[in-house]
């Protein structure tokens, strides 16, 4: 049974910064691109960072772009979320996902990931 189990969320105040992580099981992970996505209240689920199998290809949401970090450890079965200089906009409930397809990974879409975790809320006051 595939568990993806986040953590690391919080309140913060704006300027901020807090460390996302994503602890996989069921699965092999070393397999898996990973990405990180947000839903914030009365909106859509966004993509905001992606990383490949072997963390050669990364891709991040131009509203993230220079303030957060994606990386992965295949040794700890594990993806982070670096977030620094936190915006009240990043506040979300942030998710993480894995994507199996062989190529053209990570995906920047929902639909290109097989399985989610129930999610870390993230607020950042002004």
């Amino acid at each position: 049974q595939v568990q993806l189990v986040e953590s690391g969320g919080g309140l913060v105040q704006a300027g901020g910064s807090l460390r996302l992580s994503c602890a996989a099981s069921g699965l092999t992970f070393s397999t898996f691109a990973m990405g990180w996505f947000r839903q914030a209240p009365g909106k859509e689920r966004a993509f905001v960072a992606g990383i490949s199998r072997s963390s050669g290809s990364i891709h991040y949401a131009d509203s993230v772009k220079g303030r957060f970090t994606i990386s992965r450890d295949n040794a700890k079965n594990t993806v982070y979320l670096q977030m620094n200089s936190l915006k009240p906009e990043d506040t979300a409930v942030y998710y993480c996902g894995a994507d199996q397809r062989f190529f053209g990974g990570p995906g920047t879409k929902i639909d290109e990931y097989d399985y989610w975790g129930q999610g870390t809320q993230v607020t950042v006051s002004s």
